[in-house]
């Protein structure tokens, strides 16, 4: 019986760490991308009428980061990285690719290099998000919001790169 509970305590803390490395590594995306922040070439930029004010950003991107932090955690209980080896290296190639994005567009200003890289970005949500749901629809349904979201993102960039055409 001892062991049983040993066992069951070492299986809990393990899970605690993992959860905490994974928020981490979800978060670590965010504060990568944040190096790039809006400035005053964003600012000057012409945008649609529907572009969302500055305070929205911060608070939706955490909330986020956070669900896929959870998302692919739930993963890696389940399956470990051995039983879900292409949903978690899915998981990893977005998570670059998102902080890819806020360098290509607001670090190199370039929006329609930030475009393209955003649509491969939202293929590679799509890839994880179905491969998550293989291994737990729960973990997969947590990468919804993100895929709406960028979903938006994406056609915000669209709108800045065409309105703002040289």
């Amino acid at each position: 019986m001892s062991d049983q509970v040993s066992d069951g305590v070492r299986t809990t803390r393990s899970s605690a760490f993992g959860l905490v490395l994974w928020l981490l590594a979800a978060l670590a995306a965010g504060l990568i991308g944040s190096q790039f922040m809006p400035g005053e070439w964003y600012a000057s930029l012409a945008k649609p009428s529907w572009n969302p004010p500055s305070s929205v950003f911060g608070p939706v991107w955490t909330i986020l980061y956070l669900l896929m932090g959870i998302a692919a955690w739930m993963v890696w209980r389940d399956a470990g990285f051995s039983g879900a080896r292409l949903a978690l290296s899915l998981f990893i190639v977005q998570l670059v690719l998102n902080a890819l994005w806020s360098y290509l567009f607001f670090g190199l200003q370039q929006p329609m290099l930030a475009f393209v890289e955003i649509i491969v970005l939202w293929c590679a949500i799509l890839a994880t998000l179905l491969a998550f749901w293989q291994v737990r629809p729960l973990a997969g349904a947590l990468l919804i919001p993100y895929l709406c979201w960028v979903s938006f993102a994406a056609a915000l960039n669209y709108q800045l790169w065409r309105l703002n055409i040289q």
